[in-house]
């Protein structure tokens, strides 16, 4: 590589010119919705690096809590929750049961149960668990992509808002019952619209029926399509005025691979788009996102065929043309976007104000206690900016010795499996003044964060 020849780019940093809090832990994680497995120690102690506030999960109707009329099981559900439990997170749980005792048929478009008081005796019990005795679940979303069913990983398919709202109103009633400080909302949209968040939360609001939040999910390499997400939720949610709801996007990773070879989980383009699209959606004011997901799993087809029409739908999504998705794959090894949620953590507490010769990159800056100043570079090759060296300027430091690290996702594997650090391509210390510049190489399709501590 003859480094020299690269063209340069130049990076502002303005440590003294603060644009608001960097609040990285609302980039957050989840999990689930394939089998009922707990997560594995590794990944638990995984989970807890990162420091997440909230993981979302689905609780599937696999876990057979209710098998029969007046019957409670909770053992499989507990020791997955007790996994979750002990990243250090809260739960946004997603309800997906349907139990065969008050859905005799596997049809997917029944999502009203025979016997709607008992269902709320079921939900009551569920929410008293995990909400109330064991103090897990803070966040309850009604459902799971209900607008495609079956193929989003949910029993319920409900097209029409009203018909969702009906189901939405029946479900949250004994979720505050149980536990008043809940938070409740959905619909947990496969495709969001703005006609079906603006006739559902017109319900809510006209109605005055809780709604904490809207979730909808996004698999893009296009930010672009989560500001056109974002626009269409917000304009549904104009009957609340400046008092809306949150906004979650509950699951959001890049789109799905033409291809599925394990290759591709290790390629260094999946954790620049994701940056991409995390920073995309934090800019324009959504509440949370949750990155799906977090462990890579294989599917159990007896486990969805009592109550899926069509169990292949899981089998080919996770045995056969699997997405490896996960921060972890289903050996445990740890993935590169792991490392990427571990920058966010590094990054520091507060936005500074960055600016970038080359609007083909994406550039933020941060500062934390202590001095600290860090500058993250996201160089995607699909935007044709190519390998490049990138000349960093910072302003506003105070003078002294510091040392300069240089973390780079690149599509090396430079990190500890089993300590799970990352290592830094260059550590030096040095002598900073007032002004300062350093140059750091950014190839094509990589993630650098460099930091001064």
């Amino acid at each position: 590589m003859d480094y020299s020849a690269l063209p340069v780019d130049e990076v502002t940093v303005s440590r003294d010119q603060v644009s608001g809090p960097f609040e990285w832990w609302r980039l957050s994680i989840g999990h689930g919705g394939v089998n009922s497995l707990p997560l594995p120690e590794k990944v638990i102690r995984g989970v807890r690096k990162l420091s997440p506030k909230l993981i979302r999960i689905f609780i599937q109707e696999f876990f057979y809590i209710y098998p029969a009329h007046g019957v409670y099981n909770f053992d499989k559900l507990d020791e997955y929750m007790d996994s979750m439990a002990a990243t250090g997170a809260k739960v946004v749980a997603a309800i997906c049961i349907k139990p065969k005792c008050l859905y005799p048929e596997k049809d997917q478009t029944v999502f009203m149960p025979n016997n709607e008081e008992e269902w709320q005796e079921v939900i009551y019990t569920l929410v008293r668990r995990y909400s109330v005795e064991r103090e897990i679940v803070t966040h309850w979303e009604i459902g799971n992509e209900t607008d495609i069913g079956e193929w989003g990983g949910c029993p319920y398919l409900i097209k029409d808002p009203a018909d969702y709202y009906k189901y939405y109103v029946m479900t949250i009633k004994p979720i505050l019952e149980a536990y008043p400080r809940a938070k409740v909302g959905g619909p947990a949209l496969a495709g969001v619209t703005e006609e079906f968040i603006r006739k559902f939360a017109e319900l809510c609001h006209r109605n005055g029926t809780p709604l904490d939040f809207i979730s909808w999910h996004r698999y893009t390499d296009k930010p672009d399509d989560h500001i056109n997400d974002i626009k269409a939720a917000l304009k549904g949610l104009e009957c609340y005025g400046n008092h809306r709801p949150g906004m979650m996007i509950t699951e959001i990773s890049k789109a799905f691979d033409r291809v599925s070879v394990e290759e591709y989980a290790f390629h260094p383009e999946r954790p620049a788009i994701i940056a991409d699209n995390l920073f995309t959606a934090l800019d324009h004011s959504v509440d949370w996102t949750f990155y799906y997901h977090l462990w890579d799993q294989y599917n159990y087809p007896p486990e969805f065929e009592p109550f899926y029409g069509n169990p292949y739908i899981m089998q080919e999504h996770w045995n056969e043309k699997p997405h490896r998705f996960g921060l972890f794959g289903v050996n445990e090894e740890v993935r590169p976007v792991y490392f990427l949620y571990k920058m966010f953590g590094m990054a520091g507490d507060t936005l500074v104000k960055s600016e970038c010769t080359n609007p083909n990159l994406l550039v933020k800056a941060f500062a934390g206690s202590n001095n600290f100043t860090s500058a993250m570079v996201v160089n995607r090759r699909d935007k044709g900016a190519g390998d490049r060296i990138i000349t960093i300027k910072f302003n506003g430091l105070r003078p002294g010795i510091r040392t300069l690290k240089n973390y780079r996702l690149d599509g090396k594997k430079c990190w500890n499996e089993e300590t799970l650090e990352l290592y830094p391509v260059e550590r030096r210390k040095l002598y900073v003044q007032e002004k300062f510049y350093c140059q750091i190489y950014c190839p094509a399709d990589s993630v650098s964060l460099l930091c001064i501590e």
